[in-house]
């Protein structure tokens, strides 16, 4: 299982890139292979401010939609558009090209709230 030491992750299975006062959101590796191959993400909050916890969209795979979780509060200022006509790069490129949203972030202490690298992999070897 790939886990990046680099990003931050939260328990619904989401991680986070952070790029100055912006962040970059996916879901893990993890998540990607429990919910098998994806054919839609949508995202329908851009341009909006979305508070942490609240769903910013959601990710239908063959046999299941699971709900998108939003680990900060912040605005959703762009949209991974390749997800559009390619939504399976989320499968093959969960933290790269499967990217799904960037964030102007609200309150930065909710950063802290993450989880580092090793504390995700507790949660999911549990």
């Amino acid at each position: 299982m790939n886990i990046p030491e680099d990003l931050k992750y939260t328990k619904d299975h989401e991680w986070v890139r952070i790029e100055g006062n912006q962040i970059v959101i996916g879901i893990t590796d993890f998540a990607q292979k429990e919910l098998g191959d994806i054919v839609y993400v949508d995202v329908d909050t851009e341009g909006d401010v979305v508070a942490k916890e609240a769903v910013f969209g959601s990710v239908e795979a063959v046999k299941t939609v699971s709900d998108l979780f939003m680990p900060v509060s912040g605005e959703v200022v762009a949209f991974n558009e390749d997800l559009e006509d390619d939504p399976e790069l989320v499968n093959s490129d969960p933290y790269g090209r499967g990217w799904m949203i960037k964030v102007a972030v609200s309150d930065n202490s909710d950063l802290s709230d993450l989880l580092s690298s090793d504390e995700y992999k507790n949660l999911v070897s549990a």
